[in-house]
């Protein structure tokens, strides 16, 4: 393990949340300055096996910023431009009205393509990759998307990962292999699992019902609730309860939800963001395309959180449990807890992957990464 002693008491914080096998386990990473300061693991990976430092974990929505970072790698090398319609690049898009939607709004979840629920028949048809792009393409988008954002729950990644293939002609993991597992030398980048990679992933726990309510009563409630009911649309699908602990989902690429990290991968990723594009004497990313992915896209209130997120491309504002917070911090959670950020102004990054969700009564909600990224945040300030 690794601790710098200036982040002595963010390493303490950290292991005091795994301190019995109900805590489940986890693992921390910090780099500030593009160097590694923090990379701890403590607790169980499953009811009777520890977390180890080859433990990886299914970190759902966290997997949205790197699918995004795929993207700005191919923005780099001059392939996709922000202002250009997706359908530049992926005719298809162009049906129903989304012939403008621009790469821009896309990233910023301004495509209006929220909708999940009832998107495409069959629990299982979340899985098939190429049945959803083209649903999704095919797809009316919502009105509100010129004037407000609305978060793409589950279609963003499907989305990137369709853009970014019909530019390059390669499978999405073959991009996510070239473009950020291979350039950061790290594996632990995955969205299909390879199968003798999968020993290391860490058992969920416990179910994602909200409150303990049955998915399928909980989704169908919501979607007949004003205001609550575009959130159903967009993030809870029949059966997606189910689906997340379907083994088949690591031969998938669904990279809005089935991310698989480390804490170390994701942390050493956003590093380089936060350090000019530049991680380890590695030049990942241009100063440019970097000042790029910071620059806020929209205050506006988001339709399907009810929040402003202030999104950036493909990132949303780092939410840290502190009144102190940095305005130029940004990265992507997961639900259930897992998530990773860059600050630009201090050269911080943070990344936190767990297999506890959350607690019994809302797995939904956890505020164990806004508490570590206050402390590290105030620790890197301090400086």
């Amino acid at each position: 393990m690794v601790v710098d002693p200036r982040f002595g008491a963010l390493a303490g914080q950290f292991f005091r949340l795994f301190e019995q096998t109900s805590d489940g386990g986890g693992a921390l990473a910090v780099y500030l300055h593009g160097e590694p300061v923090v990379d701890i693991w403590s607790g169980w990976a499953t009811r009777t096996t520890r977390w180890q430092s080859d433990t990886v974990s299914v970190s759902f929505s966290t997997g949205k910023g790197v699918a995004s970072t795929v993207l700005h790698r191919l923005v780099d090398r001059g392939l996709i431009d922000y202002d250009a319609p997706v359908a530049q690049y992926w005719p298809e898009f162009a049906s129903a009205g989304k012939d403008t939607v621009t790469v821009r709004e896309l990233l910023s979840h301004r495509a209006g393509l929220h909708r999940v629920r009832g998107l495409v028949p069959g629990r299982l048809a979340l899985l098939d990759h190429d049945g959803l792009a083209s649903a999704l393409a095919c797809a009316t988008p919502d009105r509100r998307r010129t004037v407000m954002p609305g978060y793409h729950a589950v279609t963003f990644g499907s989305l990137v990962a369709e853009l970014t293939t019909q530019v390059t002609g390669m499978s999405f993991t073959d991009l996510v292999r070239t473009e950020i597992a291979e350039p950061l030398a790290l594996r632990e980048f995955w969205f299909q699992v390879p199968d003798q990679e999968r020993r290391r992933i860490a058992k969920l726990f416990p179910r994602i019902n909200p409150f303990g309510i049955p998915w399928g009563v909980t989704s169908f409630a919501l979607s007949r609730t004003p205001g609550l009911k575009n959130l159903a649309a967009a993030g809870m699908p029949d059966g997606f309860d189910e689906l997340v602990r379907n083994p088949a989902i690591h031969d998938h690429v669904m990279p809005g939800w089935n991310g698989v990290f480390n804490a170390r991968a994701l942390a050493r990723m956003y590093a380089a963001i936060a350090n000019r594009g530049m991680v380890d004497g590695i030049r990942f990313l241009s100063e440019d395309t970097v000042a790029q992915i910071g620059e806020v896209q929209t205050t506006a209130r988001d339709y399907v959180l009810g929040l402003r997120m202030n999104w950036r491309l493909g990132y949303h504002h780092a939410f840290v449990a502190s009144r102190d917070q940095s305005p130029s911090a940004f990265g992507h959670y997961g639900l259930g807890g897992s998530g990773a950020f860059a600050d630009p102004d201090t050269g911080l990054s943070v990344a936190f992957v767990t297999n506890r969700m959350g607690n019994t009564l809302t797995p939904l909600a956890d505020l164990r990464l806004a508490k570590l990224g206050a402390t590290a945040e105030s620790i890197a300030r301090r400086l």
